[in-house]
């Protein structure tokens, strides 16, 4: 007997068809974020990151042209198991032959190469409107600024990227989801609240207002809690972003690394999914801020993916990975955090949902938490092992020589 056929028959006997997980991981998407190859940098400015963002490190082997940044997202996926999606910023905007067109004026044609490139690997593309790390984030302000020129600047990036996001959809056969943040706040106690917050609305009101097909793009609107500089006050509160998804009836994300440290994701979920038909994610690792460590398979990693499974709301929730290290090795960081997604998805397909949900119905939570403490010596790597191998991705750590290899050989000729 092999190690996953016993813990198949282990599995089995707790109600969980292991063939059955599998399955429904293999056909679950999860957004790959471009931005951790080459840190947030893109192709369309050399503006030095600004807007509450920060990457720390200088590893070397960044990318820094479109064929390198595709070739460590291939890289990096021969790596990882499972059913993938693209996730551009508008700062990756590809120019040729001289061109340029700046953030207000991008067109479609301007990510031909990307479109290309998802549909050689039969990838969807998500995407995300850039305001920040530009000239015209003035005073640390964009769709909120008080400075209409800036203010209508941001807001033809947003109608630009809103039919460019339509573009990704019809091109690639894949629902694209489209997001919406924005690095806009004050560093010290603001004199007014009300009005930047009244001018982002009057801004998101102007950018919807441009036709698109609410089945093949989702606008979803990310908060946050304060970034550098930022400190005293976010425009894009949470309250302000769940209150306009609600009144425009778009879709809410939620980062993980976006909340006070003392708030969870994964408690959050739940009551999203009871008033909206689909919410999304960015799965990120925040070490007390929103730091954008890389993804581990940690509690809250864990408790996210158990939200998704037990909700039977595998179809409703558009997962994505965002994060930016260049103190490693970047495409090992790219490998290493979506492996972990999944690895916690996994997990929760593996989990008896039902029987736990019933002993916490019935208030026998003794017998509750002493099958929640032996679940978590079950076999699950010889499932997760099983996996990577019929996915044709290496199993266990045996990757990693992939990634030494690759850095010998590509990356440290850069």
């Amino acid at each position: 007997m092999t190690r996953y056929e016993y813990a198949k028959d282990l599995y089995a006997k707790i109600g969980i068809d292991t063939e059955a997980a599998i399955e429904k991981l293999s056909a679950l998407p999860i957004s790959m974020h471009c931005w951790q190859g080459d840190d947030v940098v893109g192709f369309d400015s050399k503006e030095a990151l600004s807007g509450g963002i920060q990457t720390t490190g200088n590893y070397p082997g960044k990318a820094t042209t479109p064929e390198e940044l595709m070739a460590d997202i291939d890289k990096a996926c021969s790596l990882i198991p499972g059913k993938k999606k693209l996730n551009l910023h508008a700062s990756y905007a590809i120019f040729e032959g001289g061109e340029f067109a700046d953030r207000d004026a991008i067109e479609p044609k301007h990510f031909a190469k990307w479109v290309e490139y998802a549909k050689e690997r039969g990838m969807g593309i998500d995407f995300n409107p850039t305001f920040f790390s530009h000239p015209m984030v003035k005073d640390n302000l964009t769709l909120s600024s008080p400075d209409e020129e800036v203010r209508t600047f941001w807001v033809n990036h947003g109608k630009a990227c809103l039919k460019i996001a339509q573009y990704f959809a019809e091109e690639t056969g894949v629902p694209c989801v489209m997001n919406i943040w924005i690095p806009d706040g004050y560093k010290d106690i603001p004199a007014d609240r009300f009005s930047p917050r009244a001018r982002f609305k009057k801004s998101l009101d102007e950018i919807l207002e441009v036709p698109y097909d609410k089945s093949k793009v989702y606008i979803t609107l990310e908060s946050k809690v304060f970034g550098i500089g930022l400190e005293s006050y976010t425009v894009g509160s949470a309250e302000f972003s769940l209150s306009y998804v609600n009144y425009k009836g778009i879709t809410p994300l939620m980062d993980n690394g976006h909340y006070h440290p003392t708030e969870v994701v994964s408690d959050k979920i739940s009551s999203l999914l009871l008033f909206n038909e689909k919410i999304a994610l960015h799965v990120t690792r925040g070490v007390r801020w929103d730091s954008d460590h890389v993804v581990i398979f940690d509690d809250e990693t864990k408790e996210i993916a158990k939200e998704i499974v037990s909700n039977d709301a595998l179809d409703r929730v558009f997962i994505a990975t965002d994060y930016f290290d260049a103190s490693i090795n970047r495409v090992a960081a790219w490998v290493i955090g979506l492996r972990n997604v999944q690895k916690a998805m996994l997990n929760a397909l593996l989990t008896p949902h039902a029987m736990l949900r019933d002993l916490q119905d019935s208030a026998n939570t003794t017998k509750l938490l002493a099958l929640q403490e032996e679940l978590k010596t079950y076999p699950l790597a010889d499932v997760w092992n099983e996996y990577c191998a019929r996915c044709g991705v290496p199993v266990g750590e045996s990757w990693f020589e992939e990634i030494e290899k690759y850095e010998a050989k590509v990356l440290s000729k850069r």
